[in-house]
């Protein structure tokens, strides 16, 4: 398979990520055990966590000042191994409103990374 992006239905998004999505949505990080690699990798707001303790502070941590809720836009699928889910978010941080990207890539079964962005 090439590299092509392909549109895919949200519903179609590998099992890891949608349960990686509930962990970070409820901020449990001991769910993180068995959906990621051990050197997994999460780049949020221009920082990247490394390792699993890592990721699990940051899961415990991210965006904690803030209350705001998710709503899945659209998803695609890149070439093997690359997933990014469009999510628009609402709520009291600066602005109020922002669509960030969530471009996972997985290694087998696990994510290995996971890059938030605009």
């Amino acid at each position: 398979m090439t590299d092509s992006t392909v549109p895919i239905d949200i519903t179609e998004l590998p099992a890891v990520i949608q349960q990686f999505l509930t962990v970070l949505d409820t901020r449990d990080p001991t769910g993180v055990a068995g959906i990621l690699t051990p050197q997994a990798s999460v780049t949020d707001e221009g920082h990247t966590h490394t390792g699993i303790p890592s990721v699990t502070d940051w899961i415990a941590n991210a965006a904690s000042e803030f209350t705001y809720t998710t709503t899945p836009v659209a998803a695609e699928r890149t070439g093997t191994h690359g997933f990014t889910l469009t999510q628009h978010l609402e709520g009291d941080f600066p602005g109020g409103s922002a669509d960030l990207n969530y471009r996972f890539t997985l290694e087998g079964a696990l994510i290995s990374s996971l890059v938030i962005a605009p």
